[in-house]
């Protein structure tokens, strides 16, 4: 039996019993995992029992055994890697709400970078997104809360509060020379994550904000609705700024393009870690011409989609490269309303491509852009600002009735014009496949 300072003898006993209820309920909860061959390393479980003791004696304030245990869990998860957490009663219902679709706050999704809150996206239709907030835009304050040193769950709690009051925000945008002050109000946050429109006679638009437990089923409502006016002669799929979400919603998803082959498979060290996902027969589009915009914001589930449809050279993926969060959390319920949200594996692309810190690279490169009248541009005259010009037959107003959004998205004017230039050559190369054999 290894020997101890005859001073820790009493603080490590106090300490054991202390931990002896956590330790039953984690057994109770996580899967079963061989034991390590090495035993616990004494030498650090003392260091922790002596500051945990010095922190009862000598810290200001008295603070009591609950209160620093949950504090050592927080910070053993946060040194881990940026998504594994400790969730108390209120942020396990938070996350819970989210995935539902349905929570109080502004409406912005956050992670770390270089270890500086950062903006990973503003979720569509929301404060955060009204407000002008972008991805990549550093967080710097939250009120007058600077936020070095803050956890995710800290912060996320600082931006949520009751539907009305006012939340302000100092961030560090890119290519800036000075921060700047944003104030947005905080309200219900109740997202829809799939929208659509027809971008232009033909054309359709997806756009999926978040993947909750429903997306699946809205976005085979979408394609439905969409091909009510006659079959689609192609389709861009957004998922820019999309922060990812349910594993099982990017599955059904890509399920809906795809007739066959793998979609995604995971591994981990626990057994139930490793699995794998495939397309089914059944699908809502298997031919439609796909164009995928992606940006810096789409992350986790929004890059499996864009993964998948990559690899199976089931559409032209477009953009920017996505943003490299290839990590697999499970959430562990602990009792009395607490979870723990620990990364237990990877996800992999049907190539075998890893995305964790590596991201989606598209295949067109299209950064994003604003469209802009030349100067002069005024001046042109064109046959039909002559006087008695002729008028020639029109199809009808409605056939050349293009979305407003193609005029201050550059990006989705460059997927509208690809899908275009791909149809023309389909036709072109229709007559030339179905071309009479030569007569002898």
């Amino acid at each position: 039996m290894p020997l101890r300072p005859a001073g820790l003898t009493a603080p490590l006993r106090r300490l054991s019993s202390a931990l002896v209820p956590v330790v039953a309920l984690l057994s109770l909860s996580l899967p079963a995992v061989a034991a390590p061959e090495d035993d616990l390393p004494v030498t650090e479980i003392q260091s922790f029992a002596e500051v945990f003791e010095r922190i009862k004696r000598a810290y200001v304030e008295e603070v009591d055994d609950a209160t620093l245990l949950r504090n050592a869990t927080r910070g053993m998860l946060s040194e881990l890697d940026p998504h594994s957490t400790y969730l108390d009663a209120e942020a396990y219902q938070s996350l819970r709400e989210s995935t539902e679709g349905e929570f109080g706050g502004v409406g912005i999704e956050v992670g770390r970078r270089d270890g500086q809150l950062t903006v990973i996206t503003p979720i569509d239709d929301t404060p955060a997104s009204r407000a002008g907030l972008q991805a990549q835009d550093m967080i710097l304050r939250i009120d007058d809360t600077p936020t070095e040193g803050l956890s995710l769950q800290e912060a996320v709690e600082l931006m949520r509060g009751e539907p009305g009051t006012t939340l302000r925000m100092t961030i560090m945008r890119q290519g800036e020379d000075a921060p700047r002050s944003v104030e947005v109000e905080r309200e219900i946050i109740r997202t829809q994550s799939v929208r659509h429109e027809r971008l232009a006679p033909d054309y359709g638009y997806l756009r999926i904000s978040q993947f909750q437990s429903r997306t699946g089923e809205q976005v085979i409502e979408a394609l439905e609705a969409l091909s009510e006016d006659g079959p689609l002669e192609g389709l861009v799929l957004d998922l820019r700024n999309n922060p990812g979400g349910v594993l099982q919603a990017a599955v059904d998803v890509a399920d809906a393009f795809l007739d066959s082959g793998l979609i995604v498979y995971t591994e981990g060290r626990l057994a139930d870690s490793a699995m794998r996902f495939s397309a089914g027969r059944q699908t809502a589009a298997p031919t439609v011409p796909l164009v995928v915009l992606i940006n810096g914001g789409s992350a986790s589930a929004a890059e499996i989609v864009a993964g998948a449809l990559q690899d199976q050279r089931r559409g032209v993926v477009m953009g920017t490269e996505s943003f490299g969060k290839g990590s697999v959390q499970q959430i562990m319920p602990l009792g009395d309303g607490e979870a723990l949200k620990l990364t237990t594996a990877l996800y992999f692309t049907p190539d075998g491509r890893s995305i964790q810190a590596q991201g989606i690279v598209p295949d067109v490169e299209v950064v994003r852009g604003r469209l802009e009248i030349a100067e002069g541009n005024g001046l042109r005259v064109r046959e039909a600002d002559l006087e008695g010009h002729l008028t020639g037959e029109q199809a009808g107003a409605a056939a050349g009735a293009t979305s407003d959004r193609l005029r201050d998205d550059y990006q989705l004017g460059e997927a509208l014009n690809l899908l275009k230039a791909l149809n023309v050559l389909r036709q072109r190369d229709a007559p030339m496949s179905e071309a009479p054999e030569p007569a002898e």
